[in-house]
Order: C-alpha cells, then structure tokens, then sequence
C-alpha cells in the first residue's frame, strides 16, 4: 500500500478500537440499544481496511496490465496482437469464419445438422 492509503487504514482501525472500546463501556452501564450500535459501527472501518486492500490490488493489477500493453513497441502493439490471437483461436472452421459465424463446415465438430421438419 502507498503511504496515504496505509495511513487512512491506520485511521481506519483506530477508529474501529474506539468504538468497539465504547461499545464496551456501553455494555457495562449502558443500554442495550447503544451496545448494539457501537458494536455495528466499529464493523464499518474494518470493512473500509479491507475495501481499501482491495482498491489498491485492483489499481497494481491495472498498472501492471497497462505497462504489459505499453511494452516496448509503443502503446497497444502487443494488445492487438492478443486480441487478434484469441479470436482466431476461438474460430472452429473456415467456414464458420467466413459467414460470420452462420454456418459451419461438414466435418467441423460444432456443427449443429438442420432438420427438414417443419
């Protein structure tokens, strides 16, 4: 994590401890509704810890996919590349292919026979 996100979990899990702390005190002198409040309030930080764990996974896997892309022929060379790559490994036959995905050829394992019935 960057220094600004690890300081805001830090604020994060202190503000959970004080309200867990509170709920607590609450639970010893208080009323039951107020324990049950600060109980579920000290949940909330712990969820924005783990929101902020996952924001931060999600942006070094896009730098990360970005600077694949980049790569050293300029930005976008490999992508092309790749897409490209994929489609033609996804096609099952020439004709397929060629008809825009409407027919198939007679030995292609996906083709689908076409009844007479009407």
């Amino acid at each position: 994590m960057n220094r600004s996100a690890g300081l805001l979990s830090a604020l994060y899990l202190a503000t959970s401890t004080g309200l867990a702390w509170t709920a607590v005190l609450a639970l010893r002198s208080g009323p039951p509704w107020a324990v049950c409040l600060f109980a579920a309030a000290s949940l909330v930080p712990v969820i924005a810890v783990v929101r902020e764990s996952v924001l931060y996974d999600q942006r070094r896997a896009l730098a990360e996919i970005r600077r694949r892309v980049a790569g050293p022929d300029g930005p976008g060379a490999g992508a092309a590349d790749d897409i490209v790559r994929a489609e033609l490994d996804t096609a099952c036959c020439e004709r397929w292919w060629t008809s825009c995905g409407t027919d198939h050829d007679s030995t292609c394992p996906r083709s689908v026979p076409r009844s007479s019935a009407a």
